[in-house]
């Protein structure tokens, strides 16, 4: 008569279960590190901020240039109401 030998499924069951695990911790690190590298390589020479003159609002700064952003139609009131809209 055979021997069962007991935990042996048991302990193949805890190995397989790390690898998942192994493998979103390797991919979360990796991700982070990609995130970073990403930022730092960036090289905005400081942090864009908003200047409000008379009549506009002028973006200094930041990696985004004023003139790469898309031009408005045409201005529009701050207490305006959306012609679409309902009361």
């Amino acid at each position: 008569m055979a021997r069962a030998q007991h935990g042996t499924t048991s302990g193949a069951k805890s190995r397989t279960g790390l690898l998942p695990l192994a493998a979103g911790i390797l991919s979360a690190v990796a991700l982070t590190g990609a995130a970073f590298a990403t930022v730092e390589a960036a090289a905005c020479t400081g942090p864009a901020q908003y200047i409000r003159h008379d009549n506009h609002i002028e973006l200094v700064g930041g990696c985004v240039n004023g003139s790469e952003l898309p031009a408005t139609t045409g201005t529009r009131q701050a207490n305006a109401i959306p012609e679409n809209s309902k009361p």
